[in-house]
């Protein structure tokens, strides 16, 4: 797989993230790629929060993976501090390269060192080959989520 770096995004990352975002049926409705204002300010609220890691996966200089892992201190299950993981997307040519798991591992491996006792995601029902990625990794599918767009 050569050389990978995971790293916190730059703004010079942010192009490559948001282009990523975007190469989906559902991020192709919801992601402007063509503005990137909202973005850069989003990246500097989250640069600004110690519970929030946006990070790239770099391969050879170029951007070629993304995930936000979010640390939630909490009062359930005994206090326990739990990861959320969010925005997961791979490079459409780096899909199938083992990437999508090596990322994945990191930020599990990143919410160990972070003390955390869980790990949570949610995927749309519409992503059946994530959700078949996420559990080879171990996910189950314990929960019913759900949304409400303000």
């Amino acid at each position: 797989m050569g050389d990978l770096d995971i790293r916190p995004v730059t703004p010079d990352d942010v192009p490559a993230v948001v282009a990523m975002l975007a190469d989906d049926p559902l991020g192709a409705r919801r992601e402007s790629p063509d503005d990137l204002t909202p973005y850069l300010a989003a990246l500097e609220r989250l640069s600004a929060d110690p519970n929030q890691h946006l990070v790239v996966a770099v391969r050879e200089g170029r951007v070629v993976g993304t995930l936000q892992l979010t640390i939630i201190p909490g009062l359930s299950r005994r206090g326990a501090v739990r990861s959320i993981i969010e925005a997961v997307r791979i490079h459409a040519d780096e899909r199938g390269s083992g990437l999508g798991t090596r990322l994945m591992e990191w930020a599990v491996d990143e919410s160990r060192r972070q003390g955390c006792q869980l790990v949570q995601l949610t995927s749309d029902a519409s992503r059946t080959d994530a959700h078949r990625f996420y559990e080879r990794l171990g996910f189950t599918a314990s929960h019913v989520g759900f949304k409400l767009q303000l």
